[in-house]
């Protein structure tokens, strides 16, 4: 499955070692990271153990095992935007022919621990695309500093098959130039708006804070209950925008709306409330479940940071250090295809150990992809 997935690896630079491949260590690296192991010494170490070389031996047909430094070596040659360009490719093959009800949510990650690398004046910025639904990564870019997130997101949306899906992202992206970019990729958008689009902004909550005209707007609520916190969202969307004196500067605007979110705690009660655009006529349950499914890229950069500590590595090489930021995701993907494919509620930490114990584990997590 691995050789299929990503084919000749492309390096940058000719290789001409005579044991060891590129492919072999660029393998080893999928099967550590499925481990849960989060440092190339401890990856390497892994792949030393008796009993995983017999298995990478019968399973994968790697004869020669390098030591350390050749090992991070040859993992510094594999080329980042090709792998990064097989890993979406490979993934965006699982998106359903009816895109209706797929969300596609776009957000940055900053990588803290570039922060100690010269060639950044800034740290570096991962932007990602996750379809909510199925918490699958199906592309990545990386840039330097937050600042340049907005025009990543446009290139990310360029490169990516999203036609028929919702679009959403923060406010940060609540820009018309992505609305443009989203409407040409025959998607839909939702975007939360935030002071960045202070007239918009403005427009949106002087509407819906009159009390008159949110009595008019179709309305949804949830609640929630986790320990002694109580979060209750209300959702207020509208199709009623003639009135709206930017109508015109957003392209295929079709709904606006807003979500009031409620705290109770042994603390007391608070409330906030979010507002957004959208180019579909959401009725107000949609704006809940869209709006939602969001964070489902927060939680991924979580993962990255909690299961794989991503901000605490220790590499210094630019291109290796996006090489393993693709092989975690594509190492999450595959747990949650796995998870929702048995329907299974076993904590990624679990299953992330599993494999470490039992080779077998990893080689069952891997084969089921094909198999679905």
């Amino acid at each position: 499955m691995l050789r299929r997935q990503f084919g000749d690896v492309t390096t940058l630079q000719p290789h001409n070692g005579y044991y060891y491949r590129v492919k072999d260590a660029l393998i080893i690296s999928i099967l550590g990271n499925l481990c849960g192991l989060s440092h190339m010494k401890d990856i390497h170490q892994w792949c030393e153990n008796p009993r995983v070389r017999e298995f990478l031996t019968q399973t994968f047909e790697i004869f020669y095992f390098p030591c350390y430094s050749c090992f991070t070596l040859l993992m510094r040659l594999v080329d980042s935007e090709w792998l990064n360009r097989q890993f979406s490719a490979f993934w965006q093959q699982i998106l359903p022919k009816d895109r209706s009800g797929i969300t596609v949510s776009f957000d940055g990650k900053t990588v803290c621990s570039t922060e100690a690398m010269q060639e950044y004046e800034l740290p570096m910025h991962i932007v990602s695309a996750q379809i909510a639904e199925l918490g699958i990564t199906i592309g990545q870019l990386a840039v330097e500093g937050k600042t340049n997130e907005i025009p990543t997101v446009r290139a990310l949306l360029k490169m990516l098959d999203v036609q028929g899906c919702l679009v959403v992202a923060d406010a940060l992206n609540c820009q018309r130039k992505t609305a443009e970019t989203v409407i040409r990729k025959g998607a839909e958008y939702l975007f939360s708006v935030k002071d960045n689009q202070e007239i918009l902004k403005d427009d949106i909550e002087t509407y819906i804070q009159d009390k008159e005209f949110r009595a008019k707007m179709d309305t949804a609520t949830k609640t929630e209950i986790r320990g002694d916190r109580k979060e209750t969202r209300t959702a207020y969307t509208s199709t009623d925008i003639e009135w709206m004196q930017d109508k015109e500067k957003w392209i295929n605007l079709a709904s606006i709306g807003a979500i009031n979110t409620s705290f109770v705690t042994k603390d007391g009660t608070s409330n906030e409330w979010h507002y957004y655009i959208s180019s579909r006529p959401l009725s107000a349950k949609e704006l809940l479940y869209h709006a939602r499914a969001e964070w489902s890229v927060e939680v991924l950069h979580w993962f990255l940071d909690v299961h794989w500590n991503e901000d605490g590595s220790k590499i210094r090489d630019d291109n290796l250090l996006k090489v393993q930021n693709i092989l975690k995701k594509n190492a999450l993907n595959l747990i949650n295809v796995f998870k929702k494919t048995n329907n299974i509620k076993t904590p990624v930490s679990r299953i992330l150990f599993a494999n470490l114990l039992d080779c077998d584990n990893l080689l069952g997590l891997i084969t089921q992809r094909l198999q679905n």
